[in-house]
């Protein structure tokens, strides 16, 4: 909802930091309002507020939220939080640390901060809010103005990024630059600064549009929970076998040094906090990883990473941020550190040094933060390895699932079509949830560029355009209506669709193909071993059309024909399935090679690959046994590049399509080696292995829920339930799945030479199964049981 009332607060920020020399470094600073409260129990304090580009905000020392929700240009996103449980009797305040990122990116070195927070010319604080009791007094207005204090935060060095692409460098900090107790009521910030001319309010610039278009925070906020480390890994200067609850306090004495490696217990994404006492003069760093791996792989077979929580030869590899303490920490009023920037590891290796003074690491916890992910629906089934696959894929896809969703939170922390489109789905099919997926479609529309292309990640100041993956982003919006039915949706994205669709159309040569991707546009399809050279793109590129791009249009096209068709463009609706026959047609008389029985890479190319096969069907070019004879081909191969991680929901929506879902429990194997290397979410693809969390990879939160026990909506929205188990090696398998119209609950066996489904659905909502033996039951009652023989 947007918005009613009059907007009063101005944006404030020190003028001096506007500067052309700063331009480049990363600008922190701390902001206070000091105010007096009479009767805290009869008070009311609810505030909006955001920042350019991330702040911390805290009532009377008290942490209380972290932001804002990450936007663009035209969407600057504030929080609404209630500051009242955080008020005390007397004086108060509200302290806000703020970090403005450089928005220049070429040209030189700079301190860009994360590539997906956008950022204008100049920081800024925005928080608007009132005081009030039951008094009836005149509300206390705390709206950012030229009443409040602020200084210039020097404390904080970023490092230049090395090991991660997008994420930005980690810190360097000088503790004894921010002034201690600085976001206590009791400080004296009688020297800081005023600000002498704030950015007028939004309702006197007469539709001059500012860098910050003020929208509400479309999803829930993130939630954080405090974590301890599980176990010491290794350690030096500490008690050889010590327990890790009995480590802290950790005093060291003038001029010792110590280093323990941490286990978080899984990997996570959070902030580590640290407390020290003492300890002028020393230094503690904090190395983030995601496992132990070798140094030199070359010794090992090329092999990086093996079990991931067996340290024997190996060591943590990471990036590392350091706090050097400012000296005035003690017992029960401890120096506190916690980075700015989300880290993800599993493991955290914490080395000490002290200085001409003791230091003591009082202790060292986590908060680990994520979507507020609630977790309704459960599958179980006979394979002793399904709950955990479950578990994994819900921590993988938990640990991508932040202010947007993610590609993998260590590495990159972008928010990219392809991954969304499937995170989204298991998102809909755990959860039911919706919220995080419609903003994310609202996102990559926003993203469109004039020529009718959206770019592949956003928000991200960093452009970049993979044509591909602008179908999917209209696969997003079709998945989004077949489980919600949300026509008002469908219909305001439309012209987006059909921009997208006649970006593609414009490429069709006299042959009838998409012909050649224009460059600087990068026609990635999947990462592949042999596809190295091209990075991700079938080298068939290299002599023009491509298959497997020209099989997911024909896809698209057919999807959204049936958007057009639910918002009444019939006449669209023809045209975009006419269009996808051609394209069926083209394909099939310049690219299926008649020897092998597959499709080629391109049409004048002796090069082949699953991904062509997988698109075939799925496009409809081949039908039927056909389709199944077709997969059976590929499969009857060894030569052709493999879909890898990312590729494979749609593997295997093709082998679900052509009867072949059962060569899946070959598939899964993949997955499931990983359980045993110790691996607590998916990696990203298991022949490069450099991220080991990236959800793509948690295919079994969709295929469990709805192809296992074989839920999916029969109507849009789920106006009806249709039910079409798909046994691949499983004798039993039971869950509940969510759906907008209540909970489905299956339940199936093999048993005897028959197969028997019980079934729970909504009341009022019809069901239709379709069982094992193509035998298909309608039913309308809420409860009911079919069988037949396998």
């Amino acid at each position: 909802m947007e918005h009613r009332h009059p907007w009063t607060a101005a944006w404030i920020w020190p003028s001096s930091d506007s500067n052309a020399g700063a331009a480049r470094r990363q600008q922190r600073t701390f902001f206070r309002k000091s105010f007096q409260v009479a009767n805290p129990a009869e008070s009311a304090l609810t505030v909006e507020v955001t920042a350019d580009s991330k702040y911390r905000l805290y009532v009377n020392g008290i942490f209380v939220l972290r932001g804002p929700c990450k936007g663009d240009d035209f969407n600057q996103y504030y929080d609404t939080v209630e500051l009242a449980p955080y008020l005390r009797e007397g004086s108060n305040v509200i302290a806000v640390e703020v970090v403005h990122y450089p928005r220049i990116l070429i040209g030189g070195p700079s301190e860009g901060g994360p590539m997906s927070e956008w950022r204008s010319d100049i920081g800024g604080l925005w928080l608007q809010g009132a005081l009030t009791d039951r008094s009836g007094a005149e509300p206390l207005k705390l709206d950012t103005d030229g009443s409040w204090r602020m200084t210039s935060c020097e404390a904080v060095g970023i490092q230049a990024e090395t090991k991660t692409l997008f994420v930005g460098g980690t810190e360097e900090v000088q503790g004894s630059l921010i002034p201690a107790d600085w976001r206590e009521a009791g400080f004296d910030d009688s020297s800081w600064a005023v600000c002498g001319g704030p950015i007028e309010p939004l309702d006197r610039l007469w539709g001059q549009l500012l860098p910050w278009q003020l929208k509400p925070r479309p999803i829930p906020a993130l939630q954080e929970t405090e974590r301890e480390f599980v176990r010491v890994m290794r350690a030096s200067g500490i008690a050889p076998d010590a327990d890790v609850e009995a480590i802290f306090p950790l005093r060291l004495n003038p001029g010792e040094s110590a280093w323990l490696e941490l286990d978080a217990g899984l990997l996570t994404t959070g902030y580590v906090q640290l407390d020290v006492c003492e300890g002028g003069g020393g230094r503690v760093a904090l190395l983030y990883a995601e496992a132990y791996e070798y140094e030199h792989p070359e010794q090992h077979g090329g092999q990086r990473k093996t079990v991931r929580d067996d340290p024997e030869g190996k060591i943590l590899i990471g990036n590392e941020d350091f706090y050097s303490p400012a000296g005035w920490g003690r017992p029960g009023r401890p120096e506190t550190y916690e980075p700015m920037g989300r880290r993800a590891f599993r493991f955290v290796r914490v080395a000490l040094q002290a200085g001409d003074e003791p230091l003591t690491l009082a202790s060292l916890r986590w908060r680990a933060t994520s979507y507020p992910l609630q977790e309704l629906g459960s599958v179980r089934s006979s394979d002793p390895l399904t709950d955990d696959m479950w578990r994994i894929s819900l921590n993988t896809l938990r640990n991508c699932m932040q202010d947007t969703y993610e590609d993998t939170p260590y590495y990159e922390q972008m928010q990219y079509i392809m991954d969304a489109k499937s995170q989204a789905l298991f998102t809909y099919a755990v959860s039911g949830d919706d919220r995080l997926g419609r903003k994310t479609i609202y996102d990559f529309h926003s993203s469109l560029i004039p020529s009718g292309m959206l770019q592949s990640r956003y928000p991200s100041v960093s452009r970049q355009v993979i044509p591909g993956f602008a179908l999917y982003w209209v696969q997003m919006v079709y998945d989004h209506y077949a489980h919600f039915g949300d026509a008002a949706l469908v219909r305001r994205y439309l012209p987006t669709i059909d921009a997208v669709l006649g970006w593609f159309e414009r490429l069709v040569e006299e042959d009838g193909l998409v012909g050649y991707i224009p460059e600087p546009y990068w026609a990635f399809v999947d990462w592949v071993e042999s596809w190295n050279e091209t990075a991700g793109a079938p080298p068939a590129r290299r002599e023009g059309a491509l298959t497997a791009y020209n099989l997911m249009y024909a896809v698209t096209l057919q999807q959204g024909a049936d958007l057009n068709e639910a918002a009444g463009r019939t006449d669209t609706a023809a045209e975009y399935r006419s269009r996808a026959q051609a394209v069926n047609a083209a394909v099939l008389a310049s690219c299926y090679d008649e020897a092998s029985g597959l499709f080629r890479d391109g049409p004048a190319v002796a090069m082949f690959s699953q991904h062509a096969q997988l698109w075939a069907v799925l496009s409809g070019a081949v039908e039927g046994e056909a389709a199944g004879a077709l997969m059976d081909r590929m499969f009857a191969r060894n030569d052709l590049a493999e879909a890898s991680f990312s590729m494979s929901h749609f593997l295997f929506r093709a082998l679900a399509k052509a009867g072949r879902y059962g060569r899946t429990e070959q598939l899964w194997q993949a997955w499931k080696d990983q359980i045993a290397l110790g691996l607590t979410a998916w990696v990203e693809d298991p022949v490069q292995q450099r991220s080991d969390n990236h959800a793509w990879s948690s295919l079994p939160l969709y295929e469990y829920p709805a192809e296992t026990l074989g839920v999916k909506p029969g109507l849009p929205g789920f106006a009806a339930v249709r039910i079409e188990p798909k046994p691949a090696g499983q004798t039993w398998a039971e869950g509940a799945v969510p759906t907008p119209m209540g909970e489905v609950r299956v339940r199936w066996e093999i048993a005897d030479g028959h197969f028997t489904l019980d079934a729970e659905v909504p009341a009022g909502v019809p069901a239709v199964v379709v069982l094992p033996d193509g035998s298909t039951h309608e039913r309308e009652q809420a409860s009911f049981r079919v069988a037949c023989p396998i």
